[in-house]
């Protein structure tokens, strides 16, 4: 069995946690990792949202799948844009890490940091919610893997960074964080902790071998509900949304914002009921009530 994967330190951390799992989950089979270099990693210089979004980095990884050149791949699920190619579909959804988003710095928490310090992101979400709080901070462009964005941060070109605490605590870079984000001041990314595994939607082989050995059902209530938010609002790379959903005794509660590039207006809903993809929908609903089309693209 093949799998597709992004040739970063956390890409590969992550497929070969799949790969571990399945092949634990079925003695003798054997998982051989295929390296795909994607246009989003070939392009380091601009924000994302600038070339075409989160969907750069799945793009190359679908056309393996599609040409049977892979058989499954292993997508941080907030990187999966709305759309998928023709054929694939998401086959399996691990269990969530911590969605938050997290402060790494050396001069104290977001509450501490300067006036004017330097703070870096390409995420529009994260720079939408960010200034919301602080109009006074500099957001700067960060592109590139978990390292060099440390790297960043510690030559000083940088006061402070915002991360996934997903991704260092998969990469054992706990130690780094400064200061876990209240989804309050800055709600996750759809997805956000997730691992989406992508597949040919007549592959029931892989399809069942996925579901028995990574599939959680608890997070995929809420992760579908989540990406029929993003659906609906037909989101992408260039909006600054969220959304994020809670399992609570066999009830979902989800959050959703919309805001728009600096800040100045975010418009944000809370829904309660049986988990499934309608409530993230009905979400989308009543921020498009309240006047979410205007902050929208197109």
């Amino acid at each position: 069995m093949k799998i597709g994967t992004r040739g970063s330190q956390l890409a590969l951390w992550q497929a070969n946690h799949v790969k571990a799992r399945l092949e634990a989950a079925e003695p003798g089979l054997t998982v051989e990792l295929v390296v795909i270099k994607t246009k989003g990693d070939k392009i380091l210089d601009v924000p994302l949202a600038a070339v075409g979004g989160k969907g750069l980095f799945v793009k190359e990884i679908e056309e393996a799948l599609a040409d049977r050149r892979v058989d499954l791949a292993v997508h941080s699920m907030k990187d999966v844009p709305a759309e998928l190619m023709a054929g694939l579909a998401l086959v399996g959804i691990s269990a969530r890490e911590d969605p938050r988003d997290v402060l790494c710095s050396q001069k104290g928490s977001f509450a501490e940091l300067p006036p004017g310090a330097r703070v870096g992101t390409s995420s529009v979400r994260r720079v939408c919610q960010l200034l919301a709080q602080r109009r006074d901070l500099e957001i700067l462009p960060l592109r590139g893997n978990v390292d060099t964005r440390l790297r960043k941060l510690e030559a000083g070109e940088l006061d402070a960074i915002v991360l996934a605490a997903a991704g260092l605590h998969r990469l054992g870079l706990a130690a780094r964080i400064t200061e876990y984000l209240d989804p309050a001041i800055c709600l996750p990314a759809i997805g956000q902790g997730v691992l989406g595994l992508e597949a040919r939607a007549d592959d029931q082989e892989t399809i069942a071998r996925v579901r028995g050995a990574l599939h959680d059902e608890a997070t995929a209530a809420c992760a579908t509900a989540e990406r029929a938010f993003l659906i609906r609002l037909s989101g992408s790379c260039q909006t600054p949304l969220a959304a994020h959903g809670t399992l609570r005794e066999g009830r979902l509660e989800l959050d959703g914002m919309v805001g728009d590039l600096d800040g100045r207006r975010i418009l944000r809903a809370k829904i309660e009921g049986a988990p499934d993809e309608d409530l993230g929908v009905r979400l989308a609903e009543r921020l498009l009530e309240r006047g979410a089309a205007e902050l929208l693209p197109g």
